[in-house]
């Protein structure tokens, strides 16, 4: 292991529980390092085996070792590497998100620390205009609204009174179709005038065997028999 480990023995084996005299100690461990030590160190705290320096050959085992890394999954790799991007990725939003946030903030408070009381009373002329502004245009709103109430009322009014000419033009029609109904039902033929109509057709006889031209004029009659 190290090059004390065998002068370090004896000494260990002759440990007892208490403080050990320094001479005897610092002869046993023989040259080392560190010539000085407390007056309170005890062998109790000396390590059983001794440690290697950065500078100290490997060991015989291990001089052929070859150290490779561990083997790693490609697609594990790939899984690893969207994530820490991902993870980046949103780091950088916040970083900027807050960054642009304080950047707004320090300049509305040098924006409000520079208002003066001229562009103070500029906006308050601002807004009594835009109040002016908005109640004149209010006004002409509802007068145009009001318009076109009246406007749709005289339409709907002219509809109705052009529906109620209809139902008055078509219940004259109907009632003139009544009256001529009722004027030519008097020469409808009934039971109780049957036989005297029966007697006007066989001492007026018509003849109806006839031609006419393209002007409905008869040209040529059959004579009754």
């Amino acid at each position: 292991s190290g090059a004390a480990g065998p002068a370090m023995l004896p000494a260990l084996r002759r440990c007892r529980p208490g403080p050990v005299p320094l001479p005897a100690l610092a002869a046993a461990l023989g040259p080392g390092p560190f010539p000085g030590l407390c007056p309170g160190w005890s062998p109790r705290a000396v390590p059983a085996r001794g440690r290697k320096t950065r500078h100290d050959p490997p060991a015989k085992s291990k001089a052929g070792r070859v150290k490779l890394p561990p083997p790693v999954d490609p697609e594990e790799l790939l899984v690893v590497l969207e994530r820490y991007r991902q993870h980046r990725l949103v780091l950088s939003a916040l970083r900027a998100e807050f960054r642009a946030e304080v950047l707004q903030k320090k300049r509305e408070e040098r924006l409000a620390a520079e208002v003066s009381v001229e562009e103070l009373e500029e906006h308050r002329r601002l807004m009594a205009w835009n109040d002016e502004e908005n109640a004149r245009q209010r006004a002409r709103r509802e007068e145009r609204l009001k318009k076109e109430e009246e406007e749709q009322k005289r339409r709907k009014s002219e509809i109705a009174e052009k529906q109620a000419r209809k139902m008055e033009a078509f219940l004259e029609e109907k009632e003139k179709e009544v009256l001529q109904l009722q004027e030519e039902a008097k020469n409808f033929i009934t039971p109780e005038n049957l036989e005297a109509r029966i007697e006007e057709c066989l001492d007026n006889p018509r003849n109806y065997n006839f031609a006419i031209d393209k002007d409905g004029r008869i040209v040529k009659r059959t004579v009754l028999s």
